[in-house]
């Protein structure tokens, strides 16, 4: 009887997980099967679930009408300094709310986490205003450079608070007698943090690296608030483009966001084992 029980609740808990798959899946595979199909056919009713004929030429089509591999290169050059910016000050930052012991650390902690429930769009004006004033609207600086200093993209996880609580948590696990060992031999802090504490946290630094891909990846928001010229137009503002204010080209819309969420969809399953084993191995688990 009881292997029976467990038994039905395994097959329930497999049944609703392939119910979840579906349901994440379902606006890929729309996305998929309108990416194949021209106008009429989208908005054809009854729905047509299967494009016949399958229109390839979409793909093509939209990715030569628009500078689109311009704006992946944009895309691109903003990700990888995002990315290294954040891992540089978030990294350093961790180090210093975990590691070293200083007057007031625990309550400068505190102060920082208390950031992440403000909301991102209440400093997102202030934020235009000072970078117009400097001259540096219409240039990749607004969305690279507070990178290096602690503070990501707009997201659910709150930007870069949440990654420096995220290397916080994790860097408290590892056994303070390493920093003792390596103070005896006369290692100092810069020492410890490069050839102790970063080989044993890139599970956490490479989940970190993923959020932080993924988050300026799909960024909208912050291009479309600081660029303006269409040479410098990210990945998302070109899609953007597809979208008029009186009609929108929706078949090559679809096939060029096909095209567009391959890079940070790589990314993933590339680093997905690692983005697990930082998840769990950090502070998140409870």
């Amino acid at each position: 009887m009881k292997k029976r029980f467990f038994g039905a609740r395994r097959a329930l808990g497999i049944a609703g997980a392939f119910v979840l798959a579906a349901m994440w899946l379902t606006p890929f595979l729309w996305m998929l099967r309108s990416s194949l199909m021209d106008m009429t056919q989208i908005f054809q009713y009854p729905l047509v679930f299967v494009p016949s004929p399958v229109q390839w030429e979409n793909f093509p089509n939209a990715l030569t009408s628009l500078p689109f591999f311009d704006y992946i290169r944009n895309s691109f050059t903003i990700v990888l300094g995002c990315v290294a910016g954040i891992l540089f000050s978030c990294t350093l930052s961790a180090y210093g709310l975990s590691r070293i012991a200083w007057k007031g650390r625990d309550a400068v902690f505190y102060l920082l986490m208390t950031s992440i429930m403000l909301p991102y769009f209440a400093t997102l004006i202030p934020n235009f205003v000072i970078w117009s004033e400097l001259g540096l609207t219409n240039t990749y600086v607004p969305l690279i450079l507070p990178s290096w200093f602690g503070v990501g993209t707009a997201s659910v996880f709150g930007g870069g608070m949440f990654n420096i609580f995220l290397l916080r948590q994790f860097f408290r696990t590892i056994p303070p007698e390493l920093d003792e060992a390596a103070f005896v031999d006369g290692a100092g802090h810069m020492t410890i943090l490069l050839r102790v504490i970063v080989p044993l946290s890139k599970p956490s630094l490479i989940c970190i690296g993923l959020f932080t891909f993924l988050n300026t990846w799909n960024d909208l928001i912050n291009p479309l608030i600081y660029l303006s010229k269409e040479n410098r137009y990210t990945i998302q503002l070109g899609l953007r483009t597809f979208i008029g204010m009186y009609n929108a080209q929706w078949h090559y819309l679809m096939a060029a966001a096909l095209f567009a969420i391959l890079p940070a969809l790589l990314v993933f399953l590339v680093g997905q084992r690692y983005f697990v084993e930082g998840i769990a191995t950090s502070g998140l688990k409870g």
